[in-house]
């Protein structure tokens, strides 16, 4: 039986021998750092699926680490992980909206003046994280920073690469009506070379919004756990173990975001037959 290395909020791994991982993706779902007790239908496949499609889509800008996929279970290379998570932001949102309105800024890099919430940038920017301690949170970081880390020159090839990556996908996305906000890569070193590893342009690794729905000085609804958040934050929950049980209606609500996310992506229908809760 493989040995079990590592078993998070969402994902499972385990040593498959001959120099190969084995990673399961469930349908569990964590908000606020507390994993809830109801899992969401068919979200590790779509997660697997999806960084399955995305890898095949960009392998001739970056090679990637799968070996092959099985519903929501990837056997996959080993490889040498980059300290750093590799970000590219192409609207302001999340983090980098509260860098930008207190200090005129995201990671440390000056951006024009008078920029709204949600609004495209000028250019996708590559803005590295810290890799945090289990427990603990990422850290924006800037380039210097960064480069520090892991070496200049790589620093640059990391940054090099996830821009190509994500360019090319946002361009893919958009004409199936979805904005990729922004993005998280791992990057690992496999026979020399800088690899794609992990998940892939997933709803849980990215922020996707509806396109009809963007509109700069807004905050569009995302194909993701969004339904949960809104939820739990009505119920004047305080984000503190045991979450409070999900209705089936946000349940379901959510699976179909997560479902309909890889449909418009892939432009393939989704085999609902088959889900992995634990």
């Amino acid at each position: 039986m493989a040995q079990l290395l590592y078993s998070g909020k969402v994902r499972d791994i385990y040593d498959a021998g001959d120099d190969r991982l084995l990673m399961v993706t469930s349908d569990r779902i964590s908000a606020f750092d507390v994993v809830l007790d109801q899992p969401i239908p068919h979200k590790g496949r779509v997660l697997t699926l999806l960084t399955e499609y995305w890898s095949d889509q960009v392998k001739d800008i970056v090679p990637n680490h799968l070996v092959s996929v099985d519903g929501s279970s990837m056997l996959v290379r080993k490889a040498e992980m980059l300290p750093i998570e590799c970000i590219v932001r192409g609207y302001l949102s999340g983090s980098a909206w509260k860098e930008y309105t207190q200090q005129g800024t995201v990671h440390g890099m000056p951006l024009p003046p008078g920029l709204q919430q949600s609004q495209q940038l000028p250019d996708p920017i590559f803005t590295p994280s810290t890799k945090a301690e289990v427990g603990d949170h990422d850290e924006n970081i800037s380039f210097d920073q960064a480069a520090a880390l892991v070496g200049k020159d790589v620093a640059a090839e990391a940054g090099a690469i996830s821009l190509r990556v994500y360019e090319r996908a946002a361009a893919r996305a958009l004409q199936a009506g979805i904005i990729i906000a922004d993005t998280k890569f791992e990057l690992g070193w496999i026979d020399g070379r800088l690899a794609l590893c992990d998940e892939v342009l997933t709803p849980d690794s990215s922020r996707f919004w509806e396109a009809s729905a963007w509109q700069p000085g807004t905050t569009p609804p995302s194909f993701d756990k969004q339904p949960v958040r809104d939820w739990l934050e009505g119920t004047g929950w305080d984000k503190r173990p045991p979450a409070p049980p999900l209705p089936p209606e946000v349940v379901q609500a959510t699976s179909d975001r997560y479902v309909s996310a890889y449909e418009r992506l892939t432009g393939k229908v989704f085999d609902r037959g088959e889900s992995v809760a634990g």
